[in-house]
């Protein structure tokens, strides 16, 4: 066993070229492959335990054009992609709520009316978006995305932060947001905002063990 998992390893060695990570992905995929010998202890012969291995964790070569096809996306396209939807959520909602406070129009005011009646499938769907954060940064940079996550985090929270601040000093009329802006709305907002940042990081682990 401990043959085919140094087989295995310089495999991927050769297949990851200089790819800037290749220690890291090395030393993770050691501890994977620890963990799978381990729970093939029954098995007696190498063939059998090599087709196991490759069907679950696939062959270094597979693996190594995964981690090489990854070079391409950068830190900083994936930082700046995730704050631009943000601010892209934020700039979407403001226009909505600017428009149908400032004009009369029947079709804005039932849209309005539909999106504001279902408040939690909003907090969920923009919950979903810092999940997605999380999962991808950790997926496409494992390790070496703890970093990422926390700078784009950071950035990407700043318009959370400034509409609360506008909201709760009553810069921004609290009747714009009727009938959404209710005690137990703030409660929420309040609640994910501190929820936020243990989200992404949950999803940057599912992300880290999924891209293995």
């Amino acid at each position: 066993m401990e043959r085919l998992k140094n087989e295995f390893l310089e495999e991927l060695a050769k297949n990851l070229v200089n790819h800037r990570e290749k220690e890291s992905i090395l030393k993770e995929y050691e501890t994977h492959l620890d963990e799978f010998l381990f729970s093939q202890i029954e098995l007696v012969k190498d063939n059998q335990i090599r087709e196991e291995l490759y069907s679950r964790l696939g062959t270094p070569a597979e693996i190594a054009a995964i981690w090489n096809e990854e070079l391409s996306v950068t830190p900083s396209n994936m930082k700046w992609l995730f704050v631009a939807v943000n601010i892209l959520f934020f700039g979407g909602g403001s226009i909505l709520t600017l428009a149908h406070n400032l004009f009369d129009w029947t079709w804005l005011t039932n849209i309005w009316d539909i999106l504001t009646s279902f408040p939690i499938i909003i907090a969920c769907v923009y919950l979903f978006f810092w999940v997605l954060l999380g999962y991808e940064i950790g997926r496409s940079f494992g390790h070496s995305g703890k970093k990422l996550l926390k700078a784009t985090f950071l950035l990407a929270i700043i318009p959370d932060v400034i509409l609360m601040v506008l909201t709760v000093f009553h810069i921004i009329p609290h009747k714009w947001f009727h009938p959404l802006l209710t005690e137990n709305f703030i409660a929420l907002c309040i609640l994910f905002m501190l929820l936020l940042y243990p989200v992404c990081l949950i999803s940057y682990k599912w992300g880290k063990r999924a891209s293995v």
